[in-house]
């Protein structure tokens, strides 16, 4: 797709709008025939309920692997399972500039000093770098995650990395999730089956405690509640 960003941002509002009941399944395909190759799906290797979905699209899709180096090894091992599984599939493992060695050299512990900070240079950085190269990215943020994700449209223009981002499983309850997890055997972390029902870097995902947000486990004990990649 080749167009000027004005345009991009045009047809972002009015896809918001003409999709916002639209399934999954109808939101991917209008992603694959809109933007063609030029469109990338975001993963954090929790599960592959995303890939699949979208590889139903484009069994040839970009999928973006944020490589923070401080991965849980379960983790890496359902990104090297996803690659195994979708074959067509190309995941482009977006990197820091500073190794983890490097960083934590210059600037220490970070992700316990200025997880703020840490996020930034890890993973927000690196994901502008990439998404640089699209017109699109696709992500699996749903309203029920978050309060700060509530209104999370199906497509919407990204100010922030200046191109259109879809949100296909935005009003996707848990029921829908699990069922299509389950419905269609799909690839999870085994971290998830342990507990861990928001998994992110090892140093800052703790388990959440019976009950409570499944993103409690994120930033545990801090005011920090997002890793900047959403707003």
């Amino acid at each position: 797709m080749t167009t000027t960003e004005t345009d991009r941002k045009t047809l972002a509002e009015r896809a918001g709008e003409e999709l916002a009941d639209a399934t999954a399944a109808e939101v991917l395909a209008w992603t694959a025939e809109t933007f063609g190759d030029s469109w990338i799906v975001a993963s954090n290797m929790q599960d592959a309920v995303l890939i699949d979905l979208a590889v139903r699209a484009k069994s040839d899709v970009d999928v973006l692997f944020l490589e923070t180096g401080y991965h849980f090894a379960e983790t890496i091992g359902t990104r090297d399972a996803v690659a195994l599984t979708y074959p067509h599939v190309r995941i482009v493992n977006a990197a820091a500039e500073q190794s983890v060695a490097d960083q934590e050299a210059e600037f220490g512990p970070l992700n316990k000093t200025d997880p703020n900070k840490c996020c930034f240079l890890r993973k927000v950085v690196p994901l502008r770098r990439t998404l640089a190269n699209y017109d699109a990215w696709v992500t699996g943020v749903r309203r029920i995650d978050a309060p700060t994700r509530a209104n999370t449209p199906v497509v919407q223009w990204d100010e922030r990395n200046r191109l259109v981002k879809i949100n296909p499983v935005a009003a996707w309850s848990d029921d829908e999730f699990n069922d299509y997890l389950t419905a269609n055997g799909i690839l999870a972390n085994p971290l998830v089956s342990k507990g861990y029902l928001s998994i992110g870097c090892a140093p800052c995902t703790a388990k959440p405690l019976p009950g409570a947000d499944p993103r409690s486990g994120r930033w545990a004990g801090q005011a920090k509640t997002e890793c900047g990649l959403h707003g």
